[in-house]
């Protein structure tokens, strides 16, 4: 068990690091290096290393952004194997349905909870 934390916590500081690196060293905004971290794991997920980092880290490699990139790519592979072509379409939005939902549903509680202010 602690092993399995250990390494949860190393590969996902990591991919954390490697995004902090990125924000700091480079003129990328955030929400590029964001969108570069789905696309990543987009493409590790589909060549089918992703998974490998999974078995490896867990949650460390879960969390990230590359996670919900992989996931997307997994989504889509299933699909087509599945459906055949219009599983590129259906895939991704099947495999992130509960995640997404989550994260509108807690953005709208926090929403109601907290008062914005103005900067």
């Amino acid at each position: 068990m602690l092993l399995m934390c250990l390494k949860a916590f190393l590969i996902g500081g990591i991919i954390c690091v490697i995004g902090q690196l990125l924000i700091d060293l480079t003129k990328l905004t955030p929400a590029r290096i964001l969108v570069s971290f789905v696309c990543i794991g987009v493409l590790l997920g589909a060549t089918g290393f992703y998974d490998k980092l999974v078995d490896f880290a867990g949650a460390g490699a879960t969390l990230p952004l590359t996670g919900f990139g992989s996931a997307l790519a997994r989504g889509v592979r299933e699909a087509v194997e599945k459906d055949g072509f219009m599983g590129i379409f259906t895939g991704p939005f099947t495999a992130m349905a509960g995640g997404v939902t989550v994260a509108v549903l807690s953005g709208l509680i926090t929403a109601l909870v907290t008062k914005p202010k103005d900067k």
